[in-house]
């Protein structure tokens, strides 16, 4: 199971590479301050905008926002 995950901001597109140790519900982008949440009904932060989904869906191999590792 992946441990880490790098998550890209939607609005700047900085990337930060993050510890998981579950799920993430919002983050703020250092570079802009765009704050991230997951869309709506979906799994975390980690699975909607980074590399790697978060350890819950890893698990499951799948997660309610359909975005995991994209």
């Amino acid at each position: 199971m992946y441990e880490q995950s790098t998550v890209t901001c939607p609005r700047c597109g900085e990337r930060r590479t993050l510890e998981m140790p579950g799920r993430l519900w919002s983050l703020i982008c250092e570079a802009c301050g765009h704050v991230m949440h997951p869309p709506e009904g979906g799994c975390c932060v980690f699975c909607a905008y980074g590399d790697i989904p978060c350890p819950g869906a890893q698990r499951e191999a799948s997660c309610s926002c359909g975005t995991e590792g994209g």
